[in-house]
């Protein structure tokens, strides 16, 4: 009956509500016994008579003992209770009732703190009293016997009708409340286990962010997690398709110069050669493709060998200039480097060649003959800058926020040239740069020409080359 959460927390507000109303109801019900209608109304009356007492002190309390005890007797006539005068020594030297009551202990009379105003004669009769210290220094005290009531009188005078109607009340509006309370928890939680149950992927829509602080986390948690899921199946989905459309054209190519072998089409030793260099060509173009994807996956994954040594960058630019200097000379493009003076920093020397690599290479692929490519290193504020800078023909304003996405192609109509490539390079030199804790931005306008910025941390002894996971 209880096992769903709602019902759960209802039962458990209604329980705690409930207990909290029996405690007061407890604590009414002793106070009520303790300290029935009749006793307050004894008590008044006590205070009542003190207090006209005290006005007429003046016109007694000075007088011998004979006529203190004469004045108490006369006045206990007239206002029914037992008047006391007892001197600093405790000691009683007038009462109105010595002849016809047993005598009070003086003691509770000089207590500091009372903790009820009853005292006991001699005899075990319970007496209601009040006291108060007279301008001579004696205590006047005026006591009446505690009335009886019995406890069917209390429950059917006093306790029944506030409670049963106060209670019956007070529990409806305790049962609604918990209620209410147990929907506004158990309602957004089951929206999650629905929404985990019924997941399944593009379709799922983000869940309203309801309930408590602490269950608005949760429900804000989930929607991230639901995105991060949404987004890592179409990553997987677009992965699936961009490798198969790169593999596609060669192995078309590689299938259909193949083919062209095998049944004498190509006869000639010239075409038997072209129809070999194609293939081969198509076959390493697959290859390094292959291996971008295994360095991605290795990034990915966190499991990619990173050194952590001094680079020495200006060495490391200067070689990448020279390895990239035939190929500029055959595009007819200048390439210039500038890294003089620039501090070592920290890191895998390989892997930062790797990254700078692909950025020229690419600089130097869409740069027109006449051309200029530069690669520039300086010292910024707590990092080291290197740029590449290109007056090429540019990326769209459109294409900028995703030319690091997987396969992703800024300018469509390059594919299927000499100039298409896969689409992981600058997927790789972003994961390269984030795996040194550093960051990489781009400037591009149409026409003239790109620049892609890398900061990279200085070197540092203790620092240390980890390869972070995405989040």
């Amino acid at each position: 009956m209880f096992s769903s959460l709602r019902s759960r927390l209802w039962l458990t507000y209604a329980l705690s509500i409930g207990t909290a109303l029996f405690v007061v109801a407890v604590i009414f019900i002793v106070y009520l016994l303790s300290n029935p209608l009749v006793y307050r109304q004894t008590r008044l009356r006590l205070v009542v008579v003190q207090a006209e007492m005290i006005a007429t002190q003046s016109t007694w309390s000075n007088l011998p003992i004979p006529s203190i005890q004469s004045t108490l007797e006369q006045q206990d006539k007239q206002l029914d209770a037992r008047l006391l005068v007892i001197n600093p020594e405790r000691k009683i030297i007038a009462d109105s009732r010595i002849t016809t009551a047993a005598s009070l202990e003086t003691r509770p009379f000089f207590r500091l703190f009372r903790l009820n105003q009853v005292v006991t004669d001699a005899q075990g009769q319970p007496w209601l009293y009040t006291s108060r210290k007279l301008d001579n220094g004696n205590v006047l005290v005026i006591a009446v016997p505690r009335p009886r009531v019995s406890f069917w009188n209390i429950l059917t005078d006093e306790l029944l009708p506030p409670l049963l109607g106060a209670g019956v009340l007070g529990l409806f509006l305790a049962l609604f409340i918990a209620f209410w309370m147990a929907r506004w928890v158990a309602d957004p939680l089951q929206r999650v286990v629905n929404a985990a149950q019924e997941f399944s992927g593009a379709d799922s829509k983000p869940i309203p962010l309801n309930g408590p602080k602490e269950v608005k986390e949760l429900v804000g948690a989930f929607n991230q997690m639901t995105a991060r899921v949404q987004a890592g199946q179409q990553a997987q989905r677009d992965f699936v398709a961009n490798v198969s459309h790169e593999l596609k054209t060669p192995l078309t190519s590689i299938q259909g110069f193949s083919q062209a072998l095998l049944d004498g089409t190509a006869s000639t030793p010239e075409q038997s050669k072209q129809s070999a260099q194609v293939i081969f060509n198509e076959a390493a173009r697959m290859h390094r493709m292959v291996l971008d994807l295994l360095d991605l996956a290795r990034l990915d994954a966190g499991i990619a060998d990173f050194k952590h040594l001094p680079v020495n960058l200006e060495a490391l630019l200067n070689s990448t200039g020279e390895r990239f200097a035939p190929q500029a000379r055959t595009a007819g493009v200048t390439l210039e480097i500038k890294a003089a003076g620039v501090p070592v920093i920290t890191g895998d020397g390989d892997r930062l060649s790797q990254a700078i690599s692909n950025l020229v290479d690419n600089a130097l692929k869409f740069t027109e003959s006449g051309g200029q490519v530069s690669v520039i290193a300086t010292q910024a504020v707590g990092a080291v800058e290197i740029s590449v800078i290109d007056n090429g023909s540019g990326i769209p304003s459109e294409s900028l926020p995703r030319i690091y996405d997987r396969f992703y192609q800024a300018d469509i109509s390059r594919q299927g040239g000499k100039k298409h490539g896969a689409g992981l390079g600058l997927a790789i030199v972003y994961e390269i740069v984030r795996a040194h804790g550093g960051k990489i931005s781009v400037r591009s306008t149409m026409g003239q020409g790109s620049e892609f910025i890398i900061w990279l941390p200085p070197f540092s002894a203790n620092a240390s080359t980890v390869v972070r996971r995405k989040k």
